[in-house]
């Protein structure tokens, strides 16, 4: 059994993961718009160039997502965050600050008492990372 994360998006979800690949250092595996459905046709116009799905490849992980193409409203999802474990420290300072980009620092990056370095950010596209690092490998 795997799991992996699965991220909604309210029209951001492309540029997101191009994001998270720079920033991850992954490969995009693929994107596939809602223009490519079957019966695409019957969807609304604004929908079609939304992502449907988008998977990203990073190490041995995943990272999912798409936009949100549902007749109720897009909601932030609350209640979570991302973690990201690194091996060194280098990683963890590196990581965490490409996602800062344009985001918001909830906890800076940091020594603490359960990690070498640890710290909690929101990203510019609103997902809520944790990027920790345990010892220094």
């Amino acid at each position: 059994m795997k799991l992996i994360t699965y991220l909604f998006f309210d029209g951001q979800c492309e540029a997101a993961f191009k994001f998270y690949e720079q920033c991850l250092g992954g490969t995009m595996d693929r994107i596939v718009r809602a223009s490519e459905a079957p019966g695409c046709d019957a969807m609304p116009a604004e929908w079609r160039d939304r992502i449907m799905h988008a998977h990203l490849i990073f190490g041995d992980q995943q990272l999912m997502g798409s936009d949100w193409i549902a007749d109720q409203p897009f909601g932030q999802a609350k209640g979570f965050s991302v973690s990201l474990n690194v091996d060194t420290v280098a990683e963890a300072e590196r990581v965490f600050a490409a996602l800062t980009e344009g985001g918001e620092i909830r906890m800076p990056m940091e020594k603490t008492f359960f990690a070498v370095r640890f710290g909690m950010l929101v990203d510019r596209f609103g997902t809520p990372w944790m990027v920790n690092c345990e010892k220094d490998g």
